[in-house]
């Protein structure tokens, strides 16, 4: 009796195994609210670079001195500088804060003509203007208008500019546009 007993609970048991087996096979496994886990890298090794936003483009620190398109750019020797299209009086605006070094009309070319002193690197020039709104010695602020769009000692009306880095002339387009500083 002792040994039916012993195997009715075998039985038992066995058939307890085998209905939690079947039941586990068939059944989907729970589903966890926890995030996915990714394991770590094995010891020595990086983990992967994260993902970087693209590099913002610098910021320029000259602005456009006048809104109208380019008549003429930079080519080192003819012109050491940019003519930029405008009315007779439209305004022209410091390309960066400064200060006046400048204001006169004896440069043969240039007519009346504003030099901003930036900093110890750069100066800037603004040439042919029909009226000069600021004088020497005088702090302007990027954006500021120092003069008017005109044609003195010029062919047209145009404003000429030129940014000079360390006394020499430089192309004005890639300082304005950001590409360099």
């Amino acid at each position: 009796m002792h040994i039916q007993n012993s195997l009715s609970r075998a039985t038992a048991i066995a058939a307890g195994v085998a209905a939690i087996a079947a039941l586990t096979a068939c059944s989907t496994p729970p589903q966890s609210t926890s995030p996915p886990f990714y394991p770590l890298p094995p010891s020595g090794q990086a983990a992967p670079p994260a993902a970087t936003p693209p590099a913002p483009k610098p910021q320029a620190i000259f602005i456009r001195p006048a809104p109208g398109r380019t008549l003429s750019g930079f080519d080192g020797t003819r012109n050491k500088g940019m003519d930029i299209a405008g009315n007779l009086g439209d305004p022209v605006v410091a390309a960066a804060d400064g200060r006046v070094v400048y204001v006169g009309g004896e440069l043969r070319g240039y007519g009346n003509m504003v030099i901003v002193q930036h900093n110890d690197t750069f100066l800037t020039a603004y040439a042919n203007a029909k009226t000069i709104l600021v004088k020497e010695k005088d702090v302007v602020r990027q954006g500021q208008k120092i003069a008017e769009i005109g044609n003195s000692d010029a062919d047209r009306v145009k404003l000429h500019f030129e940014i000079r880095k360390q006394g020499v002339a430089v192309d004005p387009e890639p300082y304005l546009n950001g590409t360099l500083r």
